[in-house]
């Protein structure tokens, strides 16, 4: 998103309290002040392929280009996992429709069987 789209964000909502959500917040949003970003917190971005309203966390903008973050915290394990790939088919969906350089997904709490996913390499 840079400042010369017409509309950069759809609308802003309230999200839920979650006090382990929050911790991971707590951790991410001061690394973003550190390094110079200005954010806003749960914010509308959209719709998700379902129909659903899709909120992210954060938008983190810094010198007039903006990143999608969304955070999952996972307390227990369960079938969190599978909620991963939606999320980000739903944040690649986002980074289009609202011309953002980037989205992130940080993954935080003891709950995560999935540990490391490695990294893609192009020869």
């Amino acid at each position: 998103m840079t400042p010369e789209d017409p509309e950069p964000l759809i609308g802003r909502v309230k999200g839920r309290e979650t006090t382990t959500g929050r911790v991971l917040e707590e951790m991410v949003l001061p690394a973003l002040r550190r390094a110079g970003y200005t954010f806003t917190e749960q914010t509308r971005v959209g719709n998700r392929p379902n129909g659903r309203k899709h909120n992210v966390d954060v938008i983190a903008t810094r010198n007039g280009v903006s990143v999608l973050v969304s955070m999952k915290w996972q307390e227990t394990s369960g079938t969190a996992e599978q909620k991963v790939p939606f999320e980000v088919m739903c944040l690649a969906d986002a980074v289009r429709e609202l011309r953002c350089v980037s989205a992130y997904l940080v993954l935080g709490g003891p709950g995560w069987t999935l540990r490391a996913i490695g990294t893609l390499a192009v020869h």
